[in-house]
Order: structure tokens, then C-alpha cells, then sequence
């Protein structure tokens, strides 16, 4: 059983989201608050493990639903997207507001910051013209007393008129209040006592004439003051929200309609008349609300030391600063490779031992059955050695890079990263925010496409998707670090890994630079378009809860993103077994390929076997060097020589250069999705028409990029 609601994005009634409910006597509540409150905590200590996650369908804005019990009653909590106001058009803030005005719950749970209180008040305020079930959470009060702050719980409920629970979710404090404050608000035994804000008379007046007018028809439980202010105010998406609410209560009217429209006209014409326009009515909304706010927070908050957040704004003079700002930044992504590097050498071959270990054991259970050498050979040698490669390859950096970013995360420092670069993609008409899912796509690039979500802007998510594939992910550090290794420095010993992180680190900044540069080029052609503002908080800096970054980032991301590329690798595995298998005339389809592909792939640096290496990669970067491996040795089966040095005597012995090593890295960098990441803009942009063009975007980028370095090295004669 579930309850729908209607999107206002297309103007007509389309469901935007489903509450699952266990049985009808559930309680229905919505968590709301800014970015940096502590909300994901306040809902992940009140649900534990009884939660879910999906897509709000036709939104690509991640909904999360949780359930807990309280005194034998169910409560289903409605994770809501973070966001500053109700009052402008972003997907999150469509999709919080539809839901406060149109999705039923039976109250809302507003998660405020003790530690900036007076912003928070904003959303609270404009929530409670909307609707006065709610009930507020004054969170991170340990933090708050660490900073010498004081909130005065009891004089700010006064104000509000709603209950106002003080809590510290990541400690538990305060929640089982907080529990009690809801039931007893759900059950009715709180009588909301909600202050108007008082606007200019003008703005009153207006209010009035069509307040009036909705009273009289009726509006289905939504407050018709709200609506007024909003009607008056001319949101086309938001009009008609409300006039397919109103009808779906007393049934379609054209005549109400019109006689309301012609209310709203003349509260417009009132409002000319005193010299507010559009715009200029917006500001004053906003500037009461503000203003509001400001009391509020001065008669309830209390300083013991104003100068808190010092420490907080020396350190931003240096990791924010145009001159430090970026080193910084560079210089922390490189150690993070160096640690993911370094550490993820040892599991990954301890891994990769077990795994084929058990193909032994496989392969012996096979023969002592009598299993025909085909079927041996496309499940063992073909599908499970390749997930074994996979996984292997992909599962330690992984569990050790992301636990690393969401530390960053934690701590507070990826808002500065977005801070940092938030200029140089206004300057390629891109969002600012594309920095935080570019560095998400250093993991893996399908997570970062999934990131994308926090962009609000249509235009530009689709432009952070389509080239977040050109920064390298942990799939393709493999293969850059060891030609790297091999070709650009042959260094040896305790420098191997620090010549590594560097080579990975150039491949980082010119992945970036050309992001940068294809954004710009889409959103002068394709995706045509002005960047759009977009706040950015620089939150403080917190200490990191270790505990709950591992499982955030191990469950959330790691495993998700393993789990979609094994589903994609085993058919890849069986039709790589297969080509090297199958033979005509005596020469295996691999071969009949790269002959095939091979004076293409001289034009452009490399060889036949290299270029089909990649596209029988296609469902797994890691296993691109495996194949040209096969390839070479015509062993049928992929297979890992033991040592860098045997590596390179291969490659040698089949013709590389320094000059190919050089444009299979820039390639590496520049060509086509994995399929799992293909899978995941399919999924996020529901089109193939932009996973075939994110497709081919990257792969002519790469296929340009690698034909001039190939032809002007050797017009200059270097090879």
C-alpha cells in the first residue's frame, strides 16, 4: 500500500513518489533541513538498518525511507533532499516542497544546525506558512557547547510555537525526545501555535484579496495564505501544482478557476500600483523572512565566544586561497593515490591468489567429473577468471579510496574542492558542483554519475555526465601506473610507487583540463546555456566518525559499484574465451580482429591488438592489459605475468615505444564508458540517446587526441 502525490514538473499530475507503508496506521513523517545538519544522522540513528533507498521517480534526486516504532505504533520517516529554501526552482527543492504540500504526512521533522541556527531559521519559517504539523530539532548541541553556544530551547518554541527538541544524533542524545515530541504531535495532542511573519502592508493587502477568494472554494488542507503569497507570486510550475490540488478536492471547474485568476490580477495590479514587480516582491518575501530569522535567532541564541569559528576561517585563508587553494588540493588527491596505490598492493594479490586458488580447486572438480575441456573452458577460463580479475582488481582500491573520500567528506573539505574549482567551470558554462562528482568519478565513474544527482540544473548534470569519464577511475590506474612505470621512467625500488602517484597525478590534471574544455565545447553546441548560481556552504570542520565512514562508504558505494560491474563482466569473460577459441582457417577470431583494427590503431599510436584489447575491455577497464597479454603470448585464456620486468620484455618483443605506451595511457584516459558506467547513464538519464553520445564523445576525443601526438612525434622525427 502506498500513498502518491503529484510532480509539479511538467504542469500535470504524475507521481513523484511512493511511502511504503507496513499497514494504514502508520505515521508518515518528513524529515526536512539545510545541507550539513546532521539530518542523514538524525535519520540513520532513528531507522538503523529498516531503511531503503531509489530514485523519486521522474527526479534524479535520491529518496530514502526509513521505519522505527515508538510505543507500538510504526513511523515511516521520509528522508527529504537538503536544501536552503522552499522558494526556488531546484529539483531538491521542488521535490522537499511537493512533498510538505502534497504528500500527506502526517508532520514534518525540520533538522536544524545549533551551530548556525539563525540560517536555519529560514527553511523552518517558510515550512511553517505551509503547514504548522512540525516539529523542530535543534541538532548538533555537543558541537554548540564545544563552541561555547547556547540555545534556549524553551524561548525558541515560544517563537516558533512548535515543539523544539534539542538533540545530538551522532551520540544519541535527545532522540528518544525527539520520538516523543512526534507521537505526540502525530496523536494530536500538541496544539501548533504558529506566528504569521508579517510582510509589508502592500504584500498583506494582496494577500487578502486572494486568500479570500480561496477560502470560499476550498483548497484541501493546504494553507491558503501559503498559496495566496504563491499564486501572487507567478510560478507557472507551482500554479499549476495547486490548481491540480485544488481540483482533485472539488473535482475540475474552469469557472473557479478563471474566478480565481481573476483574483490573483487584481492582487497583482495592487501591488504595481505600490511599485513591486515581480522581482521585486520576491525580495521583499524574502527580506521579511530574513528579517524574521534574525530576531528569532538573536533572542535565542547566545554567544560565549563570537569569534568560534577562527580557526575555521584561517584554515580556509589557506585551503580556499588562489594561491594555495589548488596545490593543496592536488597535493592531497596525490596522496590519496599514493596511499590507494601503495595499500592496495598487497590485498589485491592476496585476493587475487585466493581467487585463483579456488580455480584450481575448479578446475580439478571439473576434470575429476569428466567435464568436457569446452565447458571447462568457457566457465572457469573464460567467466570466472575474468570476475576473479575483477574483483581482485577492482575491490581493494576501491575499500581503500572511498573510505578516503568520504573522510574528506566527513572532515568538511570537498564544499572547499567544489569552492576551488566552482570558477573555472563557470567559465566552461558548467556547475560548480561538477567538481565534487569529478572527484567521485576518481573511484569509479558509474558512482560518479550517480553523483551527479546533487546538480540542479538539467542541462548541466547531463554535461558533469557526459564527461565525467574523462578522469581516470581505479579501473584504469593499472594501466597508467604500470606503462608508467615501464616506458616513462623505468624507476625501480622504494620509488616506484612515488613515480606512480606522479604519472597518475598528470593523468588526473589533464583529465580535468579536458573536462573542462569538452563541458565548454557542449554547452556552446549541444547543451547550450548560462551556468546557474547555486549557494555553496562552507560547513565547519568536523571530527569524522570513522565507524559509520566505513560502512557508509564500503556498503554505499564499494560493494554497489563491485556488484554492477561483476554482472557486467561475466558475459564479457565467456565472449573473450570465445574469440580466442574459435578459429577460421586456422586463425582465431582475436586475431582475424586486430588484423582487422591494426592499420587503425597505427595511425593513431598502437596496434591492432591494443585497440581490440579495449574494446573487449568494454565491460571492465581492468582487464584491458590482461587481454593484450593473452593476445601476444596466444595463450586462449587471460592470463598475468608475475613482474613488471616480464611485462616489459613481452611488449618490447611485439614492438612498443615509448610513443605507444604514451598513446594507449592518453586512450586509457580519453575513450568510451565501461559498460557498467554506460549502464548507470542509461539509468540516470533514462535515454540511450545520451549513453550512445556520452559514447562517442569520449571515444573521438581520445581517437583525436592520440592521432595528433602519434603523427606530430613522428613528423618530428622523435621515433
Amino acid at each position: 500500500m502506498g500513498l502518491t502525490s503529484q510532480s509539479t514538473g511538467l504542469g500535470t499530475l504524475r507521481e513523484l513518489y511512493e511511502v511504503e507503508l507496513e499497514n494504514q496506521d502508520d505515521i508518515i513523517v518528513g524529515l526536512a533541513g539545510n545541507p550539513n545538519t546532521g539530518k542523514s544522522t538524525v535519520f540513520n540513528s532513528l531507522t538503523g538498518l529498516k531503511q531503503h533507498t531509489g530514485n523519486w521517480p521522474g527526479k534524479t534526486v535520491t529518496n530514502a525511507q526509513g521505519r522505527y516504532e515508538h510505543r507500538g505504533r510504526g513511523y515511516v520517516l521520509v528522508d527529504l533532499p537538503g536544501t536552503y529554501s522552499l522558494l526556488s526552482s531546484s529539483v531538491e527543492e521542488e521535490v522537499a516542497r511537493d512533498f510538505i504540500c502534497f504528500g500527506n504526512a502526517h508532520l514534518i521533522v525540520v533538522v536544524t544546525d545549533a551551530t548556525s541556527l539563525q540560517r536555519n531559521l529560514n527553511l523552518v519559517l517558510q515550512i511553517l506558512e505551509i503547514t504548522d504539523k512540525v516539529v523542530v530539532c535543534v541538532n548538533l548541541m555537543d558541537e554548540a557547547k564545544r563552541k561555547k553556544i547556547r540555545v534556549d530551547i524553551k524561548r525558541l518554541e515560544e517563537y516558533l510555537g512548535v515543539p523544539v527538541v534539542g538533540t545530538s544524533a551522532r551520540k544519541g542524545i535527545g532522540l528518544p525526545e525527539l520520538k516523543y515530541a512526534v507521537a505526540r504531535m502525530a496523536a494530536g495532542e500538541i496544539v501548533p501555535r504558529v506566528k504569521q511573519i508579517q510582510y509589508e502592508n502592500s504584500v498583506e493587502k494582496a494577500i487578502d484579496i486572494v486568500r479570500t477568494q480561496i477560502d470560499k472554494m476550498g483548497i484541501g488542507g493546504l494553507n491558503s495564505r501559503w498559496a495566496s503569497l504563491r499564486l501572487i507570486e507567478g510560478d507557472a510550475v507551482l500554479m499549476g501544482a495547486i490548481y491540480e490540488h485544488m481540483e482533485k478536492h472539488y473535482g475540475y471547474q474552469t469557472v473557479k478557476i478563471e474566478i480565481m485568476e481573476e483574483e490573483i490580477n487584481k492582487a497583482r495590479l495592487l501591488l504595481r500600483e505600490e511599485g513591486l514587480d515581480p522581482d521585486g516582491l520576491r525580495d521583499s518575501i524574502v527580506s521579511s523572512i530574513i528579517r524574521t530569522a534574525e530576531e528569532i535567532g538573536n533572542d535565542t541564541v547566545y554567544f560565549g565566544d563570537r569569534e568560534y569559528r577562527k580557526l575555521d576561517y584561517r584554515i580556509d585563508r589557506i585551503l580556499t586561497s588562489r594561491a594555495f587553494g589548488i596545490p593543496i588540493m592536488i597535493a592531497l588527491l596525490g596522496l590519496i593515490f599514493w596511499i590507494t596505490i601503495e595499500g592496495a598492493n598487497y590485498p589485491s594479490q592476496l585476493l587475487s591468489n585466493v581467487l585463483f586458488r579456488v580455480e584450481d580447486g575448479l578446475t580439478q572438480l571439473f576434470m575429476k567429473w569428466g567435464a568436457p575441456r569446452w565447458l571447462h573452458g568457457m566457465l572457469i577460463l573464460g567467466i570466472y577468471r575474468t570476475l576473479a580479475w575483477v574483483v581482485s582488481v577492482m575491490l581493494p582500491p576501491m575499500a581503500i579510496f572511498f573510505p578516503l573520500f568520504t573522510l574528506l567528506e566527513d572532515l568538511g573539505y570537498l564544499p572547499r574542492v567544489a569552492f576551488n574549482l566552482d570558477s573555472f567551470f563557470k567559465r566552461a558554462c558548467a556547475h560548480g558542483k561538477q567538481a565534487l562528482t569529478m572527484c567521485m568519478g576518481f573511484g569509479c565513474n558509474a558512482a560518479g554519475v550517480i553523483a551527479c544527482r546533487i546538480i540542479d540544473s538539467p542541462r548541466e548534470r547531463l554535461i558533469a555526465i557526459l564527461t565525467n569519464n574523462f578522469v581516470p577511475c581505479n579501473g584504469r590506474f593499472p594501466i597508467l601506473i604500470a606503462l608508467a612505470a615501464i616506458f616513462i621512467t623505468g624507476t625501480r625500488g622504494a620509488f616506484k610507487s612515488v613515480v606512480s602517484t606522479l604519472a597518475v597525478l598528470v593523468a588526473v590534471v589533464l583529465g580535468v583540463i579536458i573536462t573542462l574544455v569538452i563541458s565548454r565545447i557542449l554547452s556552446r553546441t549541444l547543451l547550450k546555456g548560462l551556468p546557474s548560481s547555486f549557494t555553496l556552504e562552507l560547513p565547519p570542520y568536523r571530527r569524522p566518525q570513522v565507524g559509520k565512514i566505513l560502512i557508509r562508504s564500503l556498503l554505499d558505494r564499494t560493494l554497489f559499484v563491485l556488484g554492477r560491474a561483476v554482472s557486467v563482466a561475466a558475459p564479457a569473460g565467456l565472449f573473450i574465451w570465445l574469440m580466442a577459441n574459435l578459429s577460421v582457417e586456422d586463425v582465431s577470431l582475436l586475431d582475424h580482429g586486430a588484423r582487422f583494427l591494426d592499420p587503425f590503431g597505427r595511425l593513431l599510436g598502437m596496434d591492432g591488438y591494443i585497440i581490440l584489447a579495449f574494446i573487449l575491455g568494454l565491460p571492465a577497464n581492468e582487464i584491458v592489459i590482461p587481454i593484450i597479454i593473452m593476445s601476444y603470448m596466444a595463450s586462449g585464456a587471460m592470463i598475468e605475468l608475475d613482474s613488471l620486468d616480464a611485462l616489459r620484455e613481452l611488449l618490447a618483443a611485439n614492438g612498443w615505444t615509448w610513443l605507444t605506451a604514451i598513446c594507449t595511457m592518453l586512450f586509457s584516459l580519453n575513450h568510451f564508458p565501461c559498460g557498467t558506467t554506460l549502464l548507470t547513464i542509461r539509468k540516470e538519464t533514462r535515454s540511450w540517446k545520451w549513453t550512445l553520445l556520452s559514447f562517442a564523445i569520449s571515444t573521438l576525443t581520445g581517437i583525436i587526441i592520440c592521432f595528433i601526438v602519434a603523427q606530430g612525434v613522428r613528423l618530428l622525427g622523435f621515433v
